[in-house]
């Protein structure tokens, strides 16, 4: 391709032309990525602090006040306790049937709410309101989940017995008797149990050990026990899978006092995370198939959300001097690094974490704020370094919870995919039942945190002090 030809002075004036569209532009279209606020103030360097400007923050920064994480917290609870019933109904007539009545209705159902009792994401949920009533001491966060799973327990036993008489009938609760993946199992066993550790009287074994004998005896494993399923292709490892079975046999073991169940635990995360976590990032990838002869690497939000949680719930009840529980430390430990050099300005976290063009998700940031926070408050990692990384990331998360206390910006239920577009363009939805579990979980650990630690700002940025700071000055040296 020819180019034309300019003299001397034709190219000054086309350079002088172009400098001054640039500077022309500059005004006009600022860089979105910059995130600078060149704030126009009176005064003068001579006169005024001009270091003390406020910035125009795209979320709240700061120390977050307990009473506004509370306040976050109750809008959750209150829609969720509004729009999730615990009853059965006539699957035709939509009306209630009580347990004696059961099998004078060919078809029961639950009685529809915005989301499902016994799935896994309930799991969390269930969960997360145990932790926010242990935390607030608001009897009614723990209630939630009490007074549901008692209504599980209490039908339970004629649930199994309909399922005997009539396999094919229409049973509300078919995959508790029959779980047919690890998402069945392992979330809601771990909160059961967990329910029982805080006094729920009731019966729950019966539903515990089937759970168990799923995870342990029944799912399909590679050759050394690693936990596998064969979707989307034979021998295909999900990170998710982590979750949905390690804290429940973690919860197992310190439940019978059986240690094959944290042998087994420990197991996971080690084989799991040979395969699959990316030393160069200190990153998980969302997917391993044993078949490939090279592994894609996609670091998927929430699935490391998954294996950092399971870490944390894995190491909450593992002895002391258990074998394997200082490696699965370590790992916590760079996983927490990896994750915190990738946060974004706003505090949350991308679809694809090291992918600053996929979209912000809130269900991973959650489950992050959460891990990393419980990490700083069980002497995991450090406050100093952490603390405002969570800080960041929850007045992030209290602008995804709505008036009417749903949680915004949740990616829906997502397979493993081997190209960034399946992920770049996985839908959110306030109905993607993700985000809620996680947002009770971080929110009650965070107050946790802020009780006890000693945030405070400094020079308008957020520090953590392991003492007392007396001073309301806006600069100041630690004594």
């Amino acid at each position: 391709m020819l180019l034309p030809k300019f003299t001397t002075k034709e190219k000054s004036a086309s350079n002088k032309h172009f400098i001054y569209f640039i500077i022309f532009a500059s005004f006009l279209f600022p860089f979105s990525q910059g995130y600078a606020q060149y704030t126009q103030k009176s005064g003068t360097d001579s006169d005024t602090p001009l270091h003390l400007l406020k910035p125009k923050y795209d979320v709240p920064y700061g120390v977050p006040e307990k009473q506004d994480v509370l306040n976050s917290l109750e809008k959750v609870y209150n829609y969720l306790n509004e729009t999730t019933p615990a009853e059965i109904v006539d699957a035709t007539t939509k009306e209630v049937v009580v347990i004696k009545d059961f099998s004078k209705h060919d078809k029961i159902a639950f009685k529809q709410g915005d989301f499902r009792l016994i799935s896994y994401e309930w799991g969390v949920t269930y969960a997360g309101m145990l932790l926010a009533g242990t935390v607030t001491g608001d009897k009614k966060f723990s209630d939630y989940t009490m007074d549901r799973i008692q209504f599980l327990s209490e039908i339970y036993p004629s649930m199994v017995a309909r399922d005997k008489e009539n396999p094919d009938a229409l049973n509300p609760i078919k995959s508790v008797i029959h779980p047919h993946a690890l998402d069945d199992a392992g979330a809601i066993c771990a909160a059961m149990i967990k329910a029982k550790g805080q006094g729920f009287s009731g019966e729950l074994d019966g539903m515990i050990n089937n759970y168990i004998d799923y995870i342990s005896n029944k799912q399909y494993r590679l050759k050394d026990g690693t936990l596998a399923r064969n979707r989307p292709m034979k021998n295909s490892l999900w990170l998710d899978d982590l979750f949905m079975s390690v804290p429940a046999l973690a919860q197992m073991g310190k439940y019978t006092k059986d240690n094959k169940y944290y042998d087994d635990a420990v197991k996971q995360v080690l084989q799991f995370s040979e395969r699959m976590f990316d030393t160069e990032k200190n990153l998980y990838m969302h997917a391993w198939i044993e078949s490939m002869e090279e592994h894609p690497k996609f670091h998927w939000g929430r699935a490391n959300g998954w294996a950092i949680m399971t870490m944390v719930e894995l190491l909450e009840v593992l002895p002391e001097d258990y074998k394997g529980r200082k490696e699965v430390l370590k790992l916590l430990q760079n996983h927490i690094k990896g994750l915190a050099s990738y946060q974004s300005a706003t505090g949350l976290w991308h679809q694809l974490i090291d992918k600053s063009d996929s979209f912000l998700e809130t269900s991973a940031t959650a489950i992050f704020t959460y891990a990393i926070a419980r990490s700083i408050n069980k002497g995991y990692v450090d406050a100093k370094a952490y603390g405002p990384v969570v800080c960041l990331a929850w007045n992030a998360i209290s602008t995804k919870i709505n008036n009417k206390g749903q949680v915004e910006g949740t990616c829906v239920g997502t397979g493993m995919g081997f190209d960034p577009a399946y992920y770049y363009y996985r839908p959110v939805n306030v109905y993607a039942a993700h985000g809620y579990g996680p947002v009770l979980l971080a929110g009650a650990e965070m107050i946790s945190l802020l009780e006890n630690n000693y945030p405070k700002m400094n020079d308008s940025a957020v520090m953590f002090y392991s003492h007392p700071i007396t001073t309301d000055a806006p600069i100041f040296k630690e004594e």
